[in-house]
């Protein structure tokens, strides 16, 4: 099957969705989409472009039914959608489109539909929003559903790696430590991964939590990311001081 990766290729295939329906939210239009666009091999960045060409077409009052009905096909491409078109609405509706978000990342159930979403959607309002987001991420992080828990995690991996300014990065260290002693494997690798991301960057931050990180209480597979991460800092400390 051939793979599609041009804006090029992908703004033609959304014109001829586009001159075939008069409503984005109508159930042949879903098909359409399903065969024409899910069912390819589309790398992210283009199927990312054909998100972008349909959040400026749709009628917002739309979104979120349109979204349901993309969520619903349950392909990995339906998350990638998702996800670009609720970080896109943020602007819109911050509450709106993180509730959102947190439903289709339960409803995946699976590690992708989490990690894409919270990539897309958690992630950047950890960098777009961060006070507001941090007050939400406290709550979340100590969720009954670990893929809650895990979406925390993956969103501060990936806010750090995009320059969550230091002040922010220690507030979700604080919080990643909190949950230090998970035993579910999905939020563990979450947190894990997220602690090594901020141990990259700001091993500073690191040094301030050395007694914490002594505590019984934290358990190994903490403390190894955060030993992975420290490694590897020689590359990557320098790039955000802030």
């Amino acid at each position: 099957m051939k793979v599609i990766g041009s804006k090029k290729e992908i703004k033609e295939i959304f014109e001829s969705l586009e001159k075939e329906t008069s409503d984005w939210t109508d159930d042949d239009t879903i098909k359409a989409i399903h065969k024409k666009i899910l069912k390819q091999k589309i790398r992210f960045p283009a199927l990312e472009y054909f998100s972008e060409l349909v959040f400026e077409a749709i009628p917002n009052k739309q979104l979120y039914k349109f979204l349901d009905k993309i969520i619903a096909l349950d392909e990995i491409g339906s998350y990638t959608i998702a996800g670009k078109i609720l970080q896109l609405n943020l602007k819109n509706d911050i509450s709106g489109s993180h509730k959102k978000a947190n439903e289709y990342i339960s409803k995946g159930n699976v590690w992708y539909a989490c990690d894409i979403i919270s990539e897309r959607v958690l992630g950047v309002m950890l960098l777009e929003h961060p006070e507001k987001t941090i007050e939400i991420n406290k709550k979340q992080i100590n969720s009954d559903n670990f893929w809650m828990v895990r979406s925390v995690g993956v969103a501060t991996h990936l806010a750090t790696k995009w320059g969550l300014q230091k002040k922010y990065a220690k507030q979700q260290f604080e919080l990643l430590l909190s949950k230090a002693d998970a035993k579910d494997y999905h939020a563990i690798t979450g947190i894990g991964w997220a602690a090594k991301t901020i141990a990259k960057f700001h091993p500073d931050i690191i040094k301030q939590f050395e007694e914490e990180l002594d505590s019984p209480n934290v358990k190994q597979w903490f403390r190894t990311k955060v030993k992975i991460g420290l490694g590897r800092n020689y590359k990557y400390a320098t790039k955000y001081t802030g």
